[in-house]
């Protein structure tokens, strides 16, 4: 496997406060990831630094071997590293179409380029063939403020990989989302992802979708990765379990898989 981001010693302080500690993570290409822990445990602090949000004490941040330490977050997307956020970033008093015509010009154009017009036929091409990959072409004309969370979200997220970034770093893509939808939205974020062979790693509390779409997990506790291992690995670790998922999810988790077994059994 071929690694496209290595982050070495990291550290975060405000002042006394220590909000990363000893941050070392190895991301393959065409990875999978799930970044888990309660609120407040560093997942949020650690996606800032690496996408230049926020600005690390120390440490070592390369990207397909370059070191990307203290770039702000435009050249850092430039490089190939996107995100998304838990609150969608969206233009709220423009239509999804427009919305999505503005990622691919910002992502297409440099310098005096961006004083050009957006519109043209080949990039409105580009943006509906985008619109129907997410699934929220029906929603083209209408004005992002009008639309459900699930749809906000989706367009949020397809915004954000306009460029066909290498890794794709999302903030908690199913917070807000009803039990009955995050499966379809995390199924048409996926399948999208998959297309391009995008690296994924996302914050997430839901330990249904991080069985579901994550190969491996990394556990933060008090600023540390606590875990990093495969998700089955991970959601029985002594540490996750105390930590992040509890005992009772895990007792659940765990009376839920007999009772499957005792059905197979049958």
């Amino acid at each position: 496997m071929t690694a496209v981001l290595e982050v070495r010693d990291l550290q975060k302080s405000f002042g006394a406060v220590v909000a990363a500690k000893d941050i070392n993570v190895t991301v393959n290409e065409h990875e999978i990831i799930g970044i888990i822990g309660a609120n407040g445990a560093g997942k949020t602090t650690f996606v800032n630094m690496v996408t230049g949000y926020l600005k690390p004490t120390s440490g070592q941040i390369e990207f397909a071997g370059r070191n990307i330490m203290g770039l702000p977050p435009r050249d850092i997307t430039v490089l190939g590293i996107s995100r998304s956020f838990q609150v969608p970033q969206v233009f709220a008093s423009e239509s999804v179409f427009d919305n999505l015509l503005m990622a691919y010009a910002i992502t297409e154009e440099t310098g005096m380029g961006l004083l050009a017009p957006l519109y043209n036929d080949e990039r409105a091409a580009r943006v509906d063939s985008h619109l129907e990959r997410y699934k929220i072409a029906d929603y083209r004309n209408a004005v992002s403020s009008t639309l459900p969370q699930g749809i906000r979200k989706l367009l949020d997220i397809a915004m954000a990989a306009v460029s066909k970034p290498t890794i794709l770093m999302l903030d908690e893509p199913t917070s807000g989302i009803s039990a009955e939808e995050k499966f379809g939205l995390m199924d048409i974020i996926m399948e999208a992802l998959a297309e391009d062979k995008t690296t994924v790693l996302f914050i997430e509390h839901d330990m249904e979708i991080v069985e579901r779409y994550v190969s491996r997990v990394l556990a933060f506790y008090q600023g540390q990765i606590i875990c990093d291992a495969p998700t089955a690995e991970a959601l029985v670790d002594p540490g996750v379990r105390e930590f992040v998922i509890g005992e009772e999810y895990h007792r659940t988790r765990t009376e839920a898989a007999a009772r499957q077994g005792g059905a197979d059994n049958a």
